[in-house]
């Protein structure tokens, strides 16, 4: 018989293009707050909703495990190879079915709400996690009005962090970044 796992996990997912202190430091409040066993960074091999990557696959992926090398309750992941999509509904359904996982906290930050309605199969997102989303500096307002929340808005937990002004696409612009 298989071991259900009876703690929850967090999923923390996208292209990490790159993994910054932003995704490091709502993975710590994530960890605290509900109590996780562990947060999954699962990284993509390319956003759906993006042209292309700045940083390679295997650069994402050594920044990422980088930055998170003292935290042993985050582990960095990519398993697109394995269940032949990025999508994280796929990612879900894969740790359910597989891994007999089922308490499962999907973190996202308020700037995906706007767009989140878009995402393949997005309402059973909703239905199977614990989605919990935390303000980004210039989105929460945006975020509010989304379809995604006027639907399932009992469905969501907001955490009122102190808003990340920083992301990804700023630090390619600055190209602070040395992986």
């Amino acid at each position: 018989m298989a071991n259900i796992q009876k703690k929850t996990i967090g999923l923390l997912g996208g292209s990490f293009d790159p993994a910054h202190r932003g995704h490091l430091g709502i993975s710590k409040i994530a960890l605290k707050k509900f109590k996780l066993k562990k947060i999954y960074w699962v990284i993509t091999r390319k956003n759906p909703f993006k042209k292309k990557t700045f940083y390679s696959l295997d650069e994402r992926i050594k920044h990422a495990k980088k930055i998170t090398k003292y935290q042993k309750e985050i582990k960095t992941i990519y398993i697109d190879n394995i269940i032949k999509s990025s999508r994280i509904i796929d990612v879900i359904n894969y740790l359910i079915k597989k891994k007999k996982i089922n308490n499962i906290i999907f973190i996202i930050g308020s700037d995906n709400l706007i767009r989140f309605h878009k995402w393949k199969s997005w309402k059973k997102i909703v239905k199977i996690v614990k989605l919990v989303v935390f303000s980004r500096k210039g989105y929460d307002k945006k975020g509010m009005k989304s379809i995604v929340v006027k639907n399932f808005k009992n469905k969501i937990i907001f955490i009122k962090n102190k808003p990340i002004s920083f992301s990804s696409t700023q630090l390619r612009k600055q190209k602070k970044l040395k992986i």
